[in-house]
């Protein structure tokens, strides 16, 4: 049985006033259950030398939608003005925007697909899923 455990940290000495410090971890388990997640599509590095509007890089209907998944996404670049955009495939819902070295790590339920843009040419996009078999 694979574990895997998924962790984050949160720190600032003036973004409140005082200082912040929130960390959480969570191991990933199969849908209802204490066992783990043993599954990935392995991580993979993505280059678009032209810029990419609506891109589906997780198809809807991949992934039962009563399994669990889970989502990293990443942009390696250094740019601090060029973007990838993370979006809902349906109806093309923005999620947000990773700027060079920003990454996200979200929960997937599989009923729709997860898409990107980029806001202009040569970047680049890593990502893995990580689930359970249905």
């Amino acid at each position: 049985m694979a574990t895997t455990t998924a962790s984050i940290s949160v720190s600032s000495s003036d973004l409140t006033g005082n200082s912040l410090a929130v960390a959480s971890t969570s191991t990933l388990n199969k849908a209802g259950t204490v066992i783990g997640l043993d599954q990935t599509t392995g991580l993979s590095s993505k280059y678009y030398a032209a810029a990419q509007s609506n891109l589906e890089i997780v198809a809807a209907g991949t992934y039962d939608d009563n399994i669990a998944a889970w989502v990293y996404m990443k942009n390696p670049g250094s740019s601090t003005e060029d973007y990838i955009t993370v979006q809902i495939s349906a109806g093309n819902l923005v999620v947000g925007r990773l700027y060079g070295g920003d990454w996200c790590w979200i929960p997937y339920e599989g009923e729709n697909g997860i898409g990107i843009s980029t806001s202009t040419t040569k970047m680049t996009l890593e990502y893995m899923v990580v689930y359970q078999d249905a």
